[in-house]
């Protein structure tokens, strides 16, 4: 984020505070009003994130919500795409114009790209299909430029937690109601694992495609520091993240608590958290839906605490999805494309019967529903939302009561070149894992001369 006064408000904004914060950032591109769109005419989009063949029931679940969206709107044909966001390939998509019409995109990538002028101006759109009002103001800020047009649709926020097993906290004589809340009670929990428990991990590190910097950023905020300053403009990596880093240390080489495995990306984490090989791990609540649906772990197993402090309650990352529009796609095709996006990810909001029948199909075909977080909408839609779904509400959110409960400050990611910076980032914590002399100091030194060349390259 670009202005000053936006990032005070979020690193001093809570959970339950998320309606009082809105503010604008950036400049970007533009499209043509939508005056110039006809909402009757025959159109076609493109929409990604289809399911892959291997999951047959989610599928059948998105083909059903074409047929109705369809049906209401005849004149919209709607055709899929499994192409999904990955760190490694989306800009090269992006430039090459490759990308369906509408697909979910990390929400770091924002205010870059309306910098950029890669996304088209949503407002006109959204606007006539009276979607801005009711969408979360914290979530609508990181979207917007300087005068307040909007350039995409956040369809989810995330701040980063703990992710425990249950059954693991038990076998090691731990407390499973009671996630570690500060670091030196991770690394202590981290080796009574890892003593108690053979073949497990007490806490693992994610690594790499861009992870690593992500975490090690987070536990920065979590020690009172920051990766960048607040405009974005130098690194600023110093004592903050010297903690971090000789704590990782200190459990990798010290305590032997971190197993054998240290080249981590977010789902092979996930799927070696699922089996029972890691007690530990910095995490958002959405792995529930991976870990149990995809990797068949016992629900009652997964567990969800606030992110852990050192020196003080200092605050945790946040961040989350959008739903990106593409930039070459017509003017009829940008207002069907937030028309699907109205349809699939906000009906169920503001209709109960369209929320009921999503909820029992999504609990029919095993998928998880009412798993905790920070709502696209307004905290009392969401509630109101919550309240229509109950019966069908299949997580045990009481294993997540450390995270909803939390009153941490929520910190924006660092507002410059993100992406990049989390990849150079990665090297960092690899090294720190692998090479049990390596020199933080130095190593901290180099990393802020690469990540403001970065910033740099960026500014150009």
């Amino acid at each position: 984020m670009k202005k000053p006064a936006l990032r005070a408000a979020i690193a001093l904004g809570t959970i339950g505070a998320l309606t009082a914060l809105a503010a604008c950032s950036g400049g970007g591109g533009n499209t043509p009003a939508s005056g110039e769109a006809d909402p009757e005419a025959d159109v076609t989009i493109t929409v990604g994130d289809y399911p892959t063949a291997d999951k047959p029931d989610d599928r059948k679940a998105f083909d059903k919500q074409i047929d109705k969206f369809q049906s209401q709107y005849p004149n919209i044909t709607v055709k899929t795409s499994t192409e999904a966001w990955d760190a490694q390939t989306f800009q090269a998509k992006l430039a090459g114009g490759t990308l369906p019409t509408v697909m979910n995109v990390s929400l770091t990538y924002s205010h870059e790209l309306i910098d950029n002028g890669q996304l088209p101006n949503m407002t006109p759109y959204l606007e006539e299909l009276d979607m801005v009002d009711d969408l979360n103001p914290l979530a609508l800020a990181n979207v917007q430029d300087d005068d307040g047009n909007i350039y995409s649709v956040p369809t989810g926020l995330f701040s980063v937690g703990l992710a425990y097993n249950r059954a693991i906290f038990e076998q090691a004589g731990l407390d499973p109601d009671k996630a570690p809340t500060t670091w030196d009670e991770v690394r202590e929990d981290a080796k009574i694992i890892s003593e108690k428990v053979p073949g497990v991990a007490g806490y693992a590190q994610l690594t790499t495609n861009n992870t690593g910097g992500w975490m090690l950023t987070t536990m920065t905020y979590s020690m009172g520091g920051t990766i960048q300053d607040e405009g974005g403009k130098k690194a600023v990596m110093g004592d903050a993240t010297t903690e971090a880093l000789q704590l990782l240390h200190d459990m990798r080489w010290e305590d032997n608590s971190m197993g054998s495995q240290f080249l981590y990306d977010q789902e092979a984490a996930r799927q070696d958290f699922a089996a029972g090989k890691i007690g530990i791990i910095m995490q958002a609540p959405d792995l529930y839906g991976m870990v149990v649906k995809d990797f068949g772990m016992d629900p009652d197993a997964v567990g969800v605490g606030a992110l852990p402090q050192a020196n003080g309650q200092n605050g945790t990352l946040t961040g989350g999805s959008l739903k990106l529009f593409n930039a070459k796609a017509t003017p009829n095709e940008l207002l069907a494309a937030a028309r699907w996006v109205k349809f699939y990810d906000f009906e169920k909001y503001f209709d109960e019967d369209k929320a009921v029948e999503l909820a029992s199909a999504d609990a029919e075909a095993g998928n998880p529903v009412g798993i905790p977080g920070l709502p696209p909408v307004s905290p009392d839609i969401d509630e109101r939302y919550l309240g229509w779904i109950k019966d069908y509400v299949n997580v045990p959110r009481e294993h997540f009561s450390g995270y909803v409960d939390s009153t941490l400050p929520l910190i924006p990611e660092p507002p410059t070149a993100t992406q990049q910076t989390y990849a150079a980032l990665d090297s960092v914590v690899q090294k720190i894992l692998t090479d049990e002399n390596a020199d933080i100091a130095a190593t901290i030194k180099e990393a802020n001369g690469v990540v403001d060349g970065i910033i740099a390259q960026a500014a150009r």
